[in-house]
Order: structure tokens, then sequence, then C-alpha cells
């Protein structure tokens, strides 16, 4: 008796069993079932695997991984995928986190056309149809970067430089964890491609397993890309950014320029002494007033002769 988290769907020639957990429970059924080696059942049962593929004499063992979009931290983050490939059956082992995995095994349970389709009586084509829809899944995630790019740089021209230091970290981020996924997914197909044929017949699947690599490095030269703009962009951003404060300091500087000498004259005449001039002067006050705004006018004409304002 299956436990809730194993799903299967069985034909005449295949059997297409379907764990979305990987509990105590579910490593210990697929021991018990169908005898896999310890080292790969332990793989399924612990934290993110590195992508791998291992031919045995009586099945394939493959890991991938694929990227799940979270959108409250709008961060992507990679989950596993485990395939058992045998004669007569595939087994998926993975958390229930990849809809396109989730969606099509459950419009393979309610409709025969499907079954009949891709449910045959070679294992591969099932996988091959499971991974073209993995791969395609991937594609919307690079748009979203795409879209993420235009807006950044809308904004970094808009004088928002600061807000966006936190938006381009948020990709760049993304983008290491895509690079992270899928840099290894056209060697482990090729991989696939290369010992599945000791176990599988290829001959007429072959063509649609190499669609697959030219996929994969589709995706590669799409995420390069994008790796190298968002740079730019951050070049550009952090350039206008030190531009702004070095801005910033040299008016800052022109007012102390300005205002030393005005302190200093102001200085001079606060201290009280009876020999100051212009202090028993009735006019005095606006006499010293005088120095001071002639003191500015003359600085502030000759910074603008100079061109530092």
């Amino acid at each position: 008796m299956f436990l809730p988290t194993i799903q299967q769907i069985d034909e005449k020639n295949l059997h297409w069993i379907n764990v979305c957990r990987t509990g105590i429970e579910e490593i210990k059924f697929l021991e018990e079932t169908y005898k896999f080696h310890p080292l790969h059942l332990a793989d399924c049962a612990s934290p993110i695997q590195r992508p791998k593929l291992d031919v045995t004499n009586d099945y394939i063992f493959m890991v991938l991984l694929f990227p799940v979009y979270h959108k409250k931290t709008r961060q992507i983050v990679p989950t596993e995928i485990d395939f058992f490939i045998g004669p007569d059956y595939l087994v998926t082992v993975h958390n229930n986190e990849l809809p396109p995995l989730i969606n099509f095994f459950n419009l393979c349970q309610i409709s025969a056309s499907h079954r009949k389709k891709y449910i045959t009586g070679n294992p591969m084509l099932l996988l091959y149809e499971i991974l073209n829809r993995l791969f395609k899944y991937c594609r919307p995630l690079l748009e979203n970067l795409h879209l993420g790019l235009a807006n950044i740089e809308d904004n970094i021209f808009r004088g928002y430089e600061r807000r966006m230091v936190k938006e381009i970290l948020i990709i760049k981020k993304n983008i290491a964890n895509l690079r992270r996924i899928l840099q290894v997914h056209r060697s482990v197909v090729n991989k696939l491609i290369e010992r599945g044929e000791r176990m599988f017949s290829m001959s007429q699947i072959k063509i649609f397993f190499l669609q697959l690599t030219e996929s994969a490095n589709d995706m590669w030269d799409t995420l390069e890309n994008i790796r190298q703009t968002i740079e730019d962009f951050e070049h550009t951003n952090n350039a206008l950014i030190s531009f702004r404060l070095t801005d910033i300091m040299k008016i800052l500087t022109t007012i102390s320029v300005v205002v030393l000498p005005i302190s200093l004259l102001t200085g001079i005449f606060g201290m009280g002494f009876k020999s100051t001039p212009f202090l028993s002067n009735p006019y005095g006050f606006w006499v010293i007033l005088g120095l001071i705004m002639a003191l500015l006018i003359a600085f502030v004409f000759y910074l603008k002769r100079r061109r530092w304002l």
C-alpha cells in the first residue's frame, strides 16, 4: 500500500512512481521495493546534492537541480529532483516544489491520451518529456530577470541610484543561483545520451535529448548576457552615486571656504577690545556688515572665475 506522498501510474510496459517527499518512510519504501543502492537513497534523503549521473547494472540514477522562485523574498533557490530510470519504470523523487512536474503527473493521471502518448514502453521518452517541461519552466525566470534589468536601467537615470543598489544585489544573487543550477545541465544530459544507449533504445529519441542540450546552451548564453549587463549597470550606478557624492562634497567645501573668512572677520571684531576699529562708530555695525558682504561677493566671484562653482 502506497503512502500518500507516493503516487503511481501503471501502464502495460511502464510504471511512473512519483515520490513527492524525501522522508524516512519514502526512502524505506524505495529501498524495499526497488533495492536501490544505499548511496543513491542517501543522496535522495540529503539536502541539495550536486547534479550527477550514475549507471548501475539495473538502473540509471540522475540528480538535477531546477530553480524555484519565492515571491515573498524575490529570490531564486535550487530544488533537487532525483531520477531512477529502470527497464520498465521511472521513479521521480522531489520535494513537491516544481509546478511543471506536479502538473504533468496530475495530467497523466486523469488523461488516457497523455498516458498513451508518454507512458509507453521506453522510460526515456517519459524522461525526455519531463525534462523538456522543466527546461521550458526555466525560461520565464530568465525573462523576469530581463524585466528587472529594464526597470533598473530606467530608474538609474531617474535619480534613484541609491534605491537601485538593493535591486542590483537581488538580481546578482538570483543570477549566481541560476548559474549554479544550470551550469551542469548540459554535461549531465550529454552523459545520459551516451550512457543511456547501453540500457535503452535511443536511436529514435536521441535527437530530442540533443535539443535539450541546445536549449540548455541557449539558456546559459542568455544568463551570461544578463550577468554582463547587470555588472555594467552596477558600474554605472556606482559611478553616478560617486559623482553625486563628489558634487555634494564640492558644495560643502565651497560653503566652508566662503564662510571661513567671514568667520575670521566676525571673530576679530567680536574680541571687544577698545582699540578695535568701528566699535565706537555709530555706523560700525553697517560698516562691518558691508565688509562681510564684500568678502562674500569677492570669494564667490573668485570661485566662479576658477570654475569651482
